[in-house]
């Protein structure tokens, strides 16, 4: 006789509940660190996108967010034109009804939040990612020897009126230089002058600048 050997069924049972067990253990940090991933590609996205327009607007109509004068919806010498002219903008919102700021914790570092949907600009671009800035925006400058500064301050959500709508604050609610994030969310406090856009919390720095 020849003999066969092989696992009971038993023994495929209790192998496939192991399997089960940690994948239900380990497939939340996946997803996490997935998730958290992409939403700094779409930072990061959303910073280069935003100075590129700027700069694309010197190029062509030769001003920036300092010679900004104009607080009017798309009116020339506006912070909104400079966007929409040399963005794909899809919308723009004046008030809060179809998208609610999430405004920046102390935990996020975040200086001089926008202060309410209805106070703000929030515009929607072709690629899912909102920037909202409060319409009082303009001469937006970092000064120097003859100029004060005025620098503006707005918010970028990377997906929009999607979840998880948290606005990025360090490890441990320590908001120090030396920040850590290790888990992304979707919202981010930015700065914009000139012809610059900079992160405008700890959080938004490390996740830009870390590793």
């Amino acid at each position: 006789m020849t003999k066969r050997f092989g696992f009971t069924l038993a023994e495929v049972l209790i192998t496939l509940g192991i399997i089960g067990v940690v994948a239900a253990m380990t497939m939340p940090t996946l997803m996490n660190s997935t998730q958290g991933a992409q939403y700094k590609a779409a930072y990061k996205k959303a910073l280069s996108a935003l100075g590129q327009a700027v700069t694309l607007n010197v190029a062509l109509d030769d001003y920036n967010f300092a010679d900004t004068s104009s607080t009017t919806l798309n009116s020339d010498y506006s912070v909104t034109k400079i966007l929409t002219s040399r963005m794909n903008v899809v919308k723009t919102l004046e008030t809060g009804v179809d998208y609610t700021i999430q405004t920046p914790t102390a935990a996020s570092g975040g200086t001089t939040a926008p202060a309410t949907s209805n106070a703000n600009y929030t515009l929607f671009f072709n690629d899912g990612i909102v920037f909202s800035f409060p319409k009082t925006s303009k001469g937006c400058i970092k000064g120097d020897a003859t100029a004060a500064d005025n620098i503006c301050k707005g918010i970028i959500d990377v997906n929009g009126q999607k979840g998880p709508n948290k606005v990025v604050a360090c490890d441990g609610i320590t908001n120090t230089a030396d920040c850590v994030v290790s888990n992304p969310t979707d919202v981010y406090p930015v700065m914009f002058y000139n012809q610059t856009v900079l992160p405008n919390s700890n959080a938004a720095r490390a996740v830009l600048y870390g590793k």
